[in-house]
């Protein structure tokens, strides 16, 4: 690990064990040597805090697919030192993330994505529809693909109240669940079936419907049969993590 990482971790730590009293459930499922995209639900800004935690403890160093906006000045130079990938959304340059991220897979890493692409609109914090940005890096890498559900950091900020709860200690649960079988498809991919819509949407909502699946059980309540719709524009505030 160098300098960089290093005091990644250490910016990390001390932030994330003071916020939330964490509890995971079968973290060892994050392997730990070779390529893995971890896949997450998203209920707060503060989400990649804890997660990076959860793959900190794991044994792996997480490379965030994370908004343009927060790589700026320093902290944006630290954060591309220690492998962190921005998304320029809505541009030419929007595909160039999934190539780097699929470039940091194929390298060996772990990447962590929030397909949503910003906090979920469901009032009740179960997922929303989620961009393709997963699909095409879980369908054309060897990558290992791990659903991870996560609850509890909206009870710290609450995106859609837009209100921060001082208070330390907030229970955050992570959910690992078991890889996702995609063998069968990347042999068709690999074999030469396109890369459609339909394809990328239908492996989408595979991995998506594990973590809520897996969501329901960290919630002890069923889940919803769909995914609650994508909003029509950005909001201020949206800052964290992007599917592209």
């Amino acid at each position: 690990m160098n300098l960089t990482m290093a005091f990644c971790v250490l910016v990390v730590y001390p932030p994330a064990s003071l916020m939330f009293r964490l509890r995971y459930r079968h973290p060892e499922r994050i392997p730990p040597t070779g390529p893995v995209l971890v896949v997450a639900n998203h209920v707060s800004i503060l989400d990649p805090i804890a997660c990076a935690r959860l793959v900190f403890d794991s044994g792996r160093f997480p490379h965030f697919l994370a908004k343009e906006s927060v790589f700026k000045g320093v902290i944006g130079t630290l954060l591309r030192q220690a492998g962190q990938i921005p998304v320029f959304r809505f541009s030419a340059d929007a595909h160039g993330a999934l190539d780097a991220a699929r470039a940091d897979l194929e390298a060996g890493n772990a990447v962590v994505i929030y397909p949503e692409g910003s906090v979920t609109r469901d009032p009740d914090w179960w997922p929303m529809q989620s961009r393709s940005g997963v699909a095409r890096l879980a369908l054309t890498t060897d990558a290992v693909v791990v659903p991870v559900a996560q609850w509890g950091p909206q009870r710290l900020h609450d995106y859609h109240r837009k209100r921060l709860y001082p208070r330390l200690r907030v229970p955050a649960e992570y959910l690992v669940g078991e890889p996702v079988d995609l063998d069968a498809l990347r042999a068709e991919v690999r074999a030469g079936r396109p890369l459609t819509a339909e394809l990328l949407r239908e492996t989408t909502e595979l991995i998506m419907s594990r973590v809520r699946e897996q969501l329901a059980e960290l919630r002890g309540e069923p889940a919803p049969s769909g995914f609650y719709p994508r909003p029509g524009r950005e909001l201020p505030g949206d800052v964290s993590g992007s599917a592209a």
